[in-house]
């Protein structure tokens, strides 16, 4: 399934962007160069087992073992000191990345409610794309009898594209679904 989508990557968006943008070498021609998944799970600071059901569901979610973030600074507000776990992030690339957007743009997306595309200005100016989803159902490996909570998460799509305009056609040649 993945490696579907990287070969139509090479096969048809690669010569297509390169026509569009004018391009002299394939090697300009801007790709999905990670995607970083980031669930912040604030209680944790008074419930630390909460964290071990981050985990779980970001591990079943990407396939792969998360990463533990921990808090910069203490926030006495918050009850927040330094050093505290407070969310799970995990970081994909190659196959497990392409078999994640694919995952991602044909399955989860319409499983979201009232779904009617995403937006097309989340993207930060430097040709990266973020995308909040507020719940962790959406994604087929949650069960929805097992989850005590629902939790949402940001998923930072990062381009090699210089401009947004080069990375939203390539996101939309890949088949992410804008909002028209």
């Amino acid at each position: 399934m993945a490696t579907r989508m990287k070969d139509r990557f090479l096969n048809e968006i690669t010569p297509s962007l390169m026509q569009k943008f004018n391009y002299s070498s394939v090697m300009q021609v801007p790709k999905v160069e990670k995607i970083v998944i980031n669930m912040g799970v604030g209680e944790a600071v008074s419930n630390s087992k909460v964290l071990d059901v981050a985990v779980e569901e970001l591990r079943l979610i990407s396939g792969q073992k998360p990463v533990v973030t921990r808090a910069k600074k203490s926030i006495a507000g918050f009850k927040l000191r330094e050093n505290m776990p407070i969310g799970v992030k995990v970081t994909l690339r190659g196959e497990r990345m392409y078999y994640f957007l694919d995952k991602l743009f044909n399955v989860s997306l319409p499983r979201v409610r009232d779904f009617r595309g995403i937006s097309n200005k989340a993207f930060d100016g430097r040709g990266n794309y973020t995308l909040g989803l507020k719940e962790q159902l959406i994604f087929p490996e949650i069960e929805y009898d097992k989850v005590d909570k629902v939790r949402g998460m940001d998923v930072v799509i990062v381009t090699t594209a210089k401009t947004d305009e080069e990375a939203r056609e390539l996101l939309t040649q890949l088949g992410m679904p804008f909002a028209k």
